[in-house]
C-alpha cells in the first residue's frame, strides 16, 4: 500500500512538473495534472489537498534541496575554487536536464503567482558558496579584496541571473556555454594569480564524470 502512495505520488509530482515547465503554473490544471499522470483528480487532492501544495512540493523536491550536491565536493585534494566552478556547472546540468529543478525554478520565477510561500536555496547557496571562499582565501587562492560573504551573495545572485536571462533568450541548451565563459570573466578578479581557463578545464574534469539529476 505504501509503495503504491509513492508511486502515486510520484507519477503527480513528474506530470505536474513537466506542465509547470511548459506552461507555467497559472495555466496548469489539477485536470491537466490527473490525465497527464495517468491517476485521478482525487488522487491529487488526496495527496496534495490543493495546486499550491502540489508547487511546493516540486519546488521541495529538487530546487530547494541543492545541498545533495555539495557532498560530491566535500572531499579533500580539490582546490575550493575548482569546486566551486564544477559545482556551478553541475547545478548548470539539473537546470538544463532535470524536470523538477527546471520546474522549481520556473515555479520560484513564478512565486507571486503561487498563493503559498515558496522556498528558496539562495541562502544555502550562499553559505555553500562562502564556505568555498573562505577556504579558497586560506589556501591563498583568492585575491586580496575579495570578501568572502560579500562576494558569494553577489556571485549566487549572477548565477541565477544569468540562468533566468538565457532562458528567455537563447533556451536552456546554451547555458553551459554562457556559465563557461561568465567564469572566465569572473576568476580573473576572484583569483589571486589569474588563470581562469586552466581551472575552468580542471573543474570540467570533476564535473563530466559525475552526472547530475
Amino acid at each position: 500500500m505504501q509503495d503504491r502512495a509513492r508511486a502515486t505520488r510520484r507519477a503527480l509530482l513528474e506530470a505536474a512538473a513537466r506542465l509547470f515547465v511548459e506552461q507555467g503554473y497559472v495555466r496548469t490544471s489539477i485536470n491537466e495534472i490527473s490525465d497527464l499522470s495517468g491517476r485521478t483528480s482525487g488522487a491529487v487532492y488526496f495527496h496534495y489537498s490543493s495546486k499550491e501544495k502540489l508547487a511546493l512540493a516540486v519546488v521541495r523536491e529538487q530546487f530547494a534541496a541543492w545541498p545533495s550536491l555539495t557532498d560530491r565536493y566535500a572531499a579533500s585534494g580539490i582546490p575550493p575554487l575548482e569546486k566551486l566552478v564544477a559545482l556551478s556547472f553541475d547545478i548548470a546540468k539539473a537546470l538544463r536536464d532535470d524536470v523538477m529543478t527546471r520546474a522549481g525554478a520556473r515555479l520560484w520565477a513564478e512565486r507571486r503567482t503561487i498563493d503559498i510561500a515558496i522556498p528558496t536555496p539562495f541562502a544555502v547557496w550562499t553559505a555553500a558558496v562562502t564556505r568555498l571562499l573562505a577556504e579558497a582565501r586560506a589556501d591563498g587562492e583568492l585575491a586580496d579584496e575579495i570578501e568572502p560573504s560579500d562576494t558569494a551573495a553577489t556571485l549566487v545572485c549572477a548565477f541565477f541571473g544569468l540562468y533566468d536571462l538565457t532562458e528567455e533568450m537563447t533556451g536552456h541548451e546554451d547555458l553551459s556555454d554562457r556559465l563557461h565563459r561568465w567564469w572566465l570573466l569572473i576568476l580573473k578578479a576572484l583569483q589571486a594569480r589569474p588563470e581562469p581557463a586552466a581551472l575552468v578545464a580542471r573543474a570540467l574534469a570533476h564535473h563530466r564524470p559525475t552526472p547530475t539529476g
